[in-house]
């Protein structure tokens, strides 16, 4: 779904996933300090939006996501994520509930085969689903933003900012008073640097929530069952992640960055050495330059140089190993 927002003046349309809104603007880094100094806004209207309605909404949700939500306070901010039978993660869904209607955005492209999932669970619970991404859009204000809210629109207030599920049809006349826009990579920036991981970026088929650090932020250790808790229970109680995740600093004399899927290996091993993991986002941040998130076997120690392709790199622990 194209955002109208493609019209601003300096507007670069994003590629990939994020299609439909723009990259940037046409001031990369001016974009990012904006955002971090709490002004500005971000047209994420290319994300999908859902709804549960129905006096069964929380207590159906919560047998179905891994977060506690049974009794969810309206207005409280949450995240959650559906697993497969083996664990993995197959949707991540950014949550609030208005009273009335459990409202959630999800990954551009992934709304329909997650209401597939969530019809298929309905059975005689009174809950009803919907896909709102027509009507409805995702504008994000950063934290500390003291751009008002219209009357009505309902808001996922978090640490990093308030995200507005907009009536669609006012995302223009929302723009014009919410400030400068900062595109795509800008709020990708902020979020590599809050070690934040996305569905599609930082997980692959077989990734659990343990490996990127979502356990508490969006898995709840203390509920009962749902599709793949036994994995979570396992790995917390007797093991440990294949893979963890790591924040990288990036040699700020490459001209290119390393690509997502780029191959990470130790720095002082054979060019051709092993593969100890991956790039799965690199930006390049108005302050700390050019940094990564990647996927690296648990057991590499926490104080090796690596290598991400030809661009050396120096590791922050995300998860411990």
């Amino acid at each position: 779904m194209k955002s109208p927002l493609l019209s601003l003046p300096g507007a670069v349309p994003a590629e990939g996933v994020d299609e439909g809104v723009a990259a940037h603007y046409g001031e990369l880094f001016r974009e990012q300090r904006v955002l971090a100094d709490g002004t500005g806004f971000v047209d994420l209207s290319h994300r999908g939006v859902v709804t549960v309605t129905g006096k069964d909404r929380l207590s159906w949700l919560h047998l179905l996501l891994t977060q506690h939500v049974s009794d969810l306070p309206t207005g409280q901010a949450t995240e959650a994520l559906i697993l497969s039978a083996h664990g993995h993660i197959e949707h991540a869904l950014y949550l609030v509930d208005d009273g009335e209607t459990v409202w959630a955005h999800v990954e551009p492209g992934t709304q329909e085969a997650l209401l597939a999932y969530l019809e298929s669970m309905k059975f005689f619970y009174q809950v009803e689903v919907a896909d709102r991404t027509a009507e409805f859009a995702i504008v994000h204000l950063p934290a500390g933003s003291i751009a008002e809210v219209p009357e009505g629109v309902v808001v996922r207030e978090t640490p990093y900012g308030r995200d507005l599920f907009l009536p669609r049809a006012d995302l223009e006349s929302y723009a014009e008073k919410a400030g400068p826009p900062a595109g795509i990579l800008a709020y990708e920036a902020l979020r590599v640097e809050n070690h934040r991981p996305r569905l599609g970026f930082e997980t692959d088929h077989r990734t659990i929530p343990h490996e990127l650090g979502w356990i508490g932020t969006a898995v709840h250790l203390q509920k009962g069952c749902y599709r793949g808790q036994e994995t979570v229970a396992r790995v917390q109680n007797l093991g440990k992640p294949p893979r963890r995740l790591v924040f990288l600093h990036l040699d700020g004399s490459e001209v290119h960055l390393p690509t997502p899927g780029t191959e990470i290996r130790l720095a002082d091993e054979d060019p051709d050495g092993r593969k100890i993991g991956f790039i799965t986002t690199s930006v390049r941040h108005h302050e700390l330059g050019p940094v990564a998130l990647a996927l690296v076997k648990r057991n590499v120690p926490v104080d090796a140089r690596l290598v991400a392709g030809d661009t050396a790199a120096a590791q922050e622990t995300v998860v411990e190993p």
